[in-house]
């Protein structure tokens, strides 16, 4: 699969300080990953195809929540699918890889100033 990747885009990024009344009102947040696919064209005839990769998240982290959501446009050559679902996990993966890249970059360099200390390393 021959692919060209258009630049990550931070749709949106939210830090924000775990708030323990409102949770005890509203229940505790859980971390959540989510990946979308979005087909947004596909040429049979020349054998290209350009999709739209999707990342939105919730980390809950001890003292503080990340949310957002990222996006990347990828073009494929010499592979069209007619459903997403026809990607492996290797390939959903090394095509999320690069959204989960720049959260974990984002979050380092956020908490980093955030907190005046160290940044939060995630694990994914």
């Amino acid at each position: 699969m021959n692919i060209i990747r258009d630049k990550e885009l931070v749709n949106q990024y939210h830090f924000d300080v775990r708030n323990s009344e409102w949770e005890e009102n509203n229940g505790v947040p859980t971390t959540k990953l989510k990946v979308d696919f979005q087909l947004i064209d596909r040429n049979e005839e020349e054998q290209k195809m350009s999709i739209i990769v999707i990342l939105r998240f919730m980390i809950v982290l001890d003292h503080f929540v990340i949310s957002g959501a990222m996006s990347q446009g990828i073009h494929m050559t010499d592979r069209v699918v007619q459903d997403v679902d026809e990607f492996t996990e290797g390939e959903k993966r090394f095509l999320v890889d690069p959204l989960l890249d720049m959260l974990k970059r984002l979050t380092y360099e956020v908490t980093e100033i955030a907190l005046d200390a160290p940044g939060v390393n995630l694990e994914f």
